[in-house]
């Protein structure tokens, strides 16, 4: 079914230390906001595309939405004091979509076949969020001292895309914003009022580039990809 997503791109990725708008930062000499882009162009099943940025970056993001022919962006908003105004402010955008997806700009390779079956999740059961198995040990800490090592047999690494039906993220956003209270990820806020989230399995590729030194990482990927 048809879907609508929406971009977070307000963020200044301090932990990049790159100086400016990380997703402005290159792969293979095109930025990596486009990359992320070009992937939900790319597919058919996209009805359009939300992105949430800062005022100071909108003239570049609409030069390079018009240079590399992006055609699927509905709107453009600005973003809030932390990611979860800045998606809030974009739900508020989508008009006509019944699935709507978040998306972190910094993810360029989510790939269609996971979306599709994530958005299958959503419909079915309101809300699902891509995952992958944790593959480390894990052990809970406490003034630097081990309290305990948590069983990872149940434990999975959230990543982005997360898909919701529409009405649902609103009504999650609407309790978050009138209890005061931030998540750490839509999903948390669908959670706090107590509706089932589904766990759809990605891809350990689908890295959310954030150091300098996933930069290297997705270097690798592309290799791999081509």
């Amino acid at each position: 079914m048809a879907y609508q997503v929406i971009i977070p791109a307000a963020g200044q990725g301090k932990r990049m230390g790159a100086g400016k708008n990380k997703l402005l930062l290159t792969l293979n000499d095109i930025p990596i906001f486009v990359h992320t882009l070009m992937v939900f162009e790319n597919d058919e099943k996209c009805d359009g595309i939300i992105l949430v940025i800062s005022p100071n970056d909108e003239e570049t993001f609409k030069d390079l939405i018009s240079n590399y022919q992006i055609h699927k962006v509905t709107a453009i908003v600005y973003g809030g004091k932390e990611r979860q105004n800045s998606v809030y402010n974009g739900l508020k955008a989508v008009q006509s979509s019944e699935v709507i997806l978040v998306h972190d700009g910094a993810r360029p390779f989510i790939d269609i076949d996971t979306i599709h079956a994530l958005v299958d999740e959503a419909n079915i059961h309101g809300a699902a969020v891509v995952a992958v198995p944790v593959k480390d040990t894990i052990k809970r800490v406490e003034n630097n001292e081990v309290i305990e090592t948590v069983e990872r047999s149940s434990l999975w690494a959230i990543q982005t895309p997360q898909a919701f039906r529409v009405p649902l993220l609103l009504e999650a956003h609407q309790w978050a914003e009138e209890n005061g209270y931030t998540g750490t990820d839509d999903a948390s806020l669908v959670e706090k009022i107590n509706k089932p989230v589904k766990i759809v399995q990605g891809s350990y590729d689908n890295i959310k580039l954030t150091t300098s030194e996933d930069l290297y990482f997705a270097e690798a990927i592309m290799k791999k990809q081509k």
